[in-house]
């Protein structure tokens, strides 16, 4: 069987993370392994991807097939491109240094491009938070609103009752004079 290139779990449950080696093909997902390239943490937004390239690409010369989702993994840091290049080299279709421009081109670009999208959710989480910051103050002052409106309306009716009680303490006061001196 010839060597794979694969991910091998690891991590608690719930919380993968993966180291990207080459292995026998015959050997089990999480076994015995040839040699590690890198490492994969998919938990993170942006997945965290550390991989040594230069061993991806001889591995890729040497006869490695790499799993669905290794080829992806190398295909997005510019492995398959490396090999890609590196086969023109061979066959003498370009020189090295054309292939290492335009490697280079490719890396920027996407470089550029994953800048571009970080700060784009950035801008995206900034303005988000600004958005339930507004919600907030309105809620918060049609809360207050509400809450000066009851305690105006309290205030109102505690001042009627007084006057009330006012104008009855007098009216008692009289009656009770009244009653005192029959009573004695």
């Amino acid at each position: 069987m010839p060597a794979r290139i694969r991910l091998q779990r690891h991590g608690k449950k719930n919380q993968p993370f993966y180291h990207i080696v080459v292995a026998d093909g015959r050997a089990p997902r999480d076994g015995r392994f040839i040699e590690k390239l890198g490492t994969y943490n998919p938990m993170t937004n942006p997945a965290e991807i550390n991989l040594n390239l230069d061993k991806a690409v001889e591995w890729l010369g040497n006869g490695a097939q790499p799993s669905t989702t290794a080829r992806r993994i190398l295909s997005y840091k510019g492995a398959m491109l490396k090999h890609h290049l590196q086969i023109g080299v061979t066959k003498g279709a370009l020189s090295q240094e054309q292939a290492d421009v335009k490697f280079d081109e490719w890396l920027k670009a996407k470089e550029a491009k994953i800048a571009n999208k970080k700060s784009e959710k950035e801008n995206e989480q900034r303005n988000e938070r600004k958005a339930r910051l507004e919600a907030e103050k309105k809620v918060n002052e049609t809360k207050a609103a509400a809450l000066a409106a009851k305690r105006q309306a309290a205030a109102e009716a505690a001042a009627a009752a007084n006057t009330e009680a006012t104008a009855e303490a007098p009216a008692a006061e009289a009656t009770e004079a009244a009653e005192a001196p029959a009573a004695e």
